[in-house]
């Protein structure tokens, strides 16, 4: 849940990025840490294993906008894709007020969608949350690729509750700050909605 600073006048607010391995999350907020102007952002801090995956998350602080005076801003997190890193991902999803689901829209790689989506339920539950009502939005990554699941079925199959979806290729920057912009702007809803005057 987002953090309320009264003596810098910010909000924060914790987006996370989830998905199977190697589904381009940790390219998504590296095109965004990139593209990002200086003043606007703090340092990426990424934890890797021995084999050179991101295992913690990356960290990217991003103003955009105010909220009754005070500044928002976001903090851009990955999970580690790999499912024996589970300890990892509950205790990276704590917090969480928004999710961007990277699918990887290659053909063989549909199965460990699946099963990523149903980690991703299964985390929040445990933690009290219902994915009902976390703002999430659905990226379909690596377009780009040959032999890949059309848009239709990606929809079809892992995104059941309608929210908005995204084509992408976050190696090419394509669809990566469409889907950044559109889980900005449903988490300060979700935000302004549970503030009272």
């Amino acid at each position: 849940m987002s953090f309320v600073n009264y003596h810098t006048k910010e909000i924060n607010c914790k987006i996370v990025y989830y998905g199977p391995g190697l589904g381009g999350k940790t390219t998504n907020i590296q095109h965004v840490y990139q593209k990002t102007a200086s003043k606007n952002k703090g340092q990426m801090v990424t934890l890797n294993t021995e084999n050179e995956r991101t295992l913690f998350f990356d960290f990217l602080p991003l103003d955009l906008g105010t909220i009754r005076g005070f500044k928002t801003r976001f903090h851009l997190y990955t999970v580690p894709g790999q499912v024996f890193y589970e300890a990892s991902r509950k205790l990276i999803l704590r917090g969480v007020d928004g999710i961007v689901f990277v699918a990887d829209s290659q053909v063989d790689k549909m199965e460990a969608n699946i099963e990523s989506l149903e980690g991703l339920k299964a985390n929040l539950s445990e933690q009290g949350h219902d994915l009902t009502k976390v703002p999430i939005v659905m990226q379909w990554n690596k377009r780009d690729l040959p032999n890949i699941v059309s848009e239709e079925d990606m929809q079809k199959k892992l995104n059941e509750l309608d929210t908005p979806s995204f084509c992408a290729s976050a190696i090419k920057g394509d669809g990566v700050f469409e889907t950044l912009k559109t889980i900005s702007k449903l988490v300060l809803l979700n935000i302004k909605g549970g503030l009272t005057d």
